[in-house]
């Protein structure tokens, strides 16, 4: 590399929430990364791994709770000028133009006027908007309102950009011409960025952008793999060695909270109550079984090839293949995946079949699901509001994520028959014919 100093640097940094009992719950720990000068890290993690939380810390958004952070050698106290965030979201102000929009940070630090048109200017050019400067975000595409908040944060000349999912909220086609845009971009050396993080879910992106791959574990957040790109840009994606490395990102992404356990010889995870539940609908869990099943694949399937077929994203399939491997319908290992005798018997059974086995899965192998299905047991009248589960999740984790949790569980639980949810009063009640259905094991 050109510099021995990092960029930027953490080293055993950690952050904490207040849970709704008072307790602390750790959503990064022992953190330890650090950004050199002249390369591309691509960040993968589940969603709700504390990628966001990092990113903050490393923009001087939020300051840790331990450890150490710096920028060039100085403790980061604070936003530093030579660190840029490119959002998801865009982050435009609706009622400004393009060409204020990319001024706004140069004149919060108060910029002359004639050098922040001159500064805006040169950069809508390098992005690719020159002759939009007068327009509004809205008569723009989203392909185009991003490459606005990439020229925003370019324009404050940074050394380092951290880009957050900065192009998931793209059609594919455009994502993609906006990334390599980027690359090109990095490559000429026409922005002053001398280093940049990117946080994604689209392994195949990272793959093609990035020196190093960093695969974050969850509860609590921190690096538990580095894979090296030692490929020169741009990258093929059919060539034999971008696949083998997607395969091995893949196979990393896939594991078990046990399988990463016995890697790191560490003490096995249990699915709990509190275990965070992969956002997966059952009708995305039925149609990938039903693809596995059926030719070309008959039962087994390489997981870029699936990806591939399937037309959807590692966002969305990921925590599908979580969701089917918790409920024991599949094997995942090494990069492919494998329908278990009972995921053949469910992809081939009629619907009534199909609630049947997943309830009985539900009940043994989500805990969330049985502490429900066992507290309504309890009842006299079969029934309870929804409250006191939302405050035994918020005892592992925040508010809205406990509220997602529950969701996830509840659509589950109704599809399964292990419990009925009424969505205008918030109450969970037992089937009708709750009393010729399987007890909750608790």
């Amino acid at each position: 590399m050109k510099n021995v100093t990092p960029l930027i640097e953490l080293k055993a940094v950690g952050k904490s929430f207040r849970t709704a009992d008072g307790t602390d719950r750790a959503v990064l720990e022992g953190v330890d990364f650090a950004l050199r000068e002249g390369e591309i890290v691509a960040l993968l993690g589940k969603s709700g791994s504390g990628k966001s939380t990092l990113l903050r810390i490393l923009a001087g958004l939020i300051a840790a709770d331990h450890g150490q952070v710096h920028y060039r050698g100085q403790p980061l106290y604070g936003p530093a000028r030579g660190i840029a965030m490119v959002f998801q979201s865009f982050a435009l102000f609706p009622w400004l133009t393009v060409q204020q929009n990319v001024e706004l940070g140069l004149e919060a630090q108060g910029v002359a006027r004639a050098e922040r048109n001159l500064r805006a200017a040169a950069v809508i050019d390098l992005i690719g908007l020159a002759g939009f400067e007068g327009a509004l975000p809205r008569e723009l595409s989203g392909g185009m309102r991003q490459r606005v908040g990439i020229a925003r944060a370019l324009v404050m000349n940074p050394d380092v950009m951290l880009m957050d999912e900065a192009f998931s909220a793209l059609d594919v086609l455009t994502g993609e011409t906006l990334r390599n845009d980027m690359l090109e971009l990095w490559d000429s050396g026409k922005t002053p960025i001398k280093g940049l993080l990117v946080v994604s879910h689209n392994i195949e992106e990272a793959v093609l952008m990035a020196d190093r791959i960093l695969i974050f574990s969850s509860d609590p957040g921190r690096v538990r793999v580095e894979i090296p790109v030692h490929l020169p840009r741009p990258r093929n994606v059919d060539s034999m060695e971008v696949r083998g490395l997607i395969d091995e990102v893949y196979a990393q992404m896939t594991l078990s909270p046990a399988d990463i356990a016995a890697l790191t010889a560490g003490e096995v995870v249990p699915v709990h109550l509190g275990y965070r539940l992969p956002d997966a609908e059952v009708s995305q869990m039925e149609g990938l079984l039903e693809m596995l099943a059926a030719a070309p694949f008959s039962g087994h399937a390489d997981l870029p090839q699936l990806a591939e077929e399937s037309e959807l994203s590692d966002e969305e399939l990921l925590p599908v293949y979580e969701a089917l491997r918790l409920l024991e319908l599949v094997h995942i290992a090494q990069g492919d995946i494998t329908l278990t005798a009972l995921g053949q018997h469910y992809s081939h059974a009629d619907q009534a079949l199909r609630r049947d086995i997943f309830g009985q899965q539900l009940l043994q192998h989500v805990p969330l699901a049985a502490e429900i299905r066992h507290s309504l047991e309890q009842e006299a009248d079969g029934e309870l509001g929804e409250e006191p589960f939302l405050r035994r999740l918020e005892e592992f984790m925040k508010e809205e994520e406990a509220e997602r949790v529950l969701k996830v569980a509840i659509e589950w639980g109704r599809y399964g028959e292990v419990f009925e949810y009424d969505f205008h009063t918030g109450m969970l009640k037992l089937p009708e014919d709750a009393a010729e259905q399987p007890k909750a094991v608790n």
